[in-house]
């Protein structure tokens, strides 16, 4: 009897240790799906967030419709891993999103639309953020087999342009800023900047030939407005002095 009990209370344990694993092996797995679905529940945000904030640029159909197959891309991979009546919902909206997006795409001309520059930096600073974020999203699509390369290099050389763009007008603008107040060193160096940014810059457009004859014509007038100032200078010096030299040697007055 004694043998028969021992060997209950083995098996009872072996029983509980083996319950125990397959239940933190559940456990461990409804974990990792979990960190699935967030990971998909993260892009699908992300891309919405973008999608608002393309608002801020000019229309672009296309990345549009990128960003909408990005989205049902993530709610799909997200359906498959934790599958529910909510994400299925959901998917059918994001379907349809697609599609008209696609039409729209479809039927724009995408002639390029001048990029105009808003006045409050930190809408700028916005801006070039969003410009950053769907730049990376571009390259991780194409990597993914998801966007094709030829839209790749079209789209990229776009946000390449407006990028760019944003650069050379805020050191424009600091340079221009600085030259009102008089600070002439410090306006030199960012349209110095400018220049070199613009010369790293291999894809040459119509816009970069333009502001290179513009920054070089800005350095030279500050390059004579420094000779000016630095001969007025030299005078004010030399005055200066003559007149120190008139007081030391003048005559003595007797009182």
């Amino acid at each position: 009897m004694i043998g028969i009990i021992v060997a209950l209370i083995v098996a009872l344990i072996v029983v509980v240790v083996v319950i125990n694993a397959m239940q933190q092996h559940k456990e461990k797995q409804e974990a990792e799906k979990r960190a699935l679905a967030s990971k998909q529940k993260a892009i699908i945000d992300e891309t919405e967030e973008l999608i608002i904030a393309m608002g801020n640029l000019p229309p672009n159909p296309s990345i549009i419709e990128i960003l909408n197959r990005r989205s049902l891309n993530a709610a799909k991979k997200m359906a498959q891993i934790m599958p529910n009546n909510a994400i299925k919902n959901r998917i059918n909206d994001m379907e349809s999103r697609l599609q008209a997006s696609s039409d729209l795409a479809e039927n724009s001309s995408m002639a390029d639309e001048k990029f105009i520059l808003p006045d409050n930096e930190q809408h700028l600073v916005i801006i070039l953020q969003t410009i950053k974020k769907i730049r990376a999203i571009l390259r991780s699509e194409q990597t993914k087999g998801n966007l094709d390369p030829q839209t790749f290099m079209q789209e990229d050389m776009r946000f390449d342009a407006m990028q760019l763009q944003i650069s050379i007008e805020s050191l424009l603008k600091r340079g221009n800023q600085a030259a009102e107040k008089g600070m002439l060193g410090s306006a030199r160096q960012y349209f110095e900047k400018a220049l070199a940014t613009l010369a790293k810059h291999t894809h040459r457009t119509e816009y970069t030939e333009t502001k290179e004859t513009e920054i070089h014509d800005r350095l030279e007038e500050i390059t004579n407005q420094l000779k000016t100032s630095n001969a007025e200078d030299r005078e004010k010096k030399a005055k200066s002095e003559e007149d120190d030299l008139d007081m030391l040697f003048q005559p003595k007055k007797k009182w």
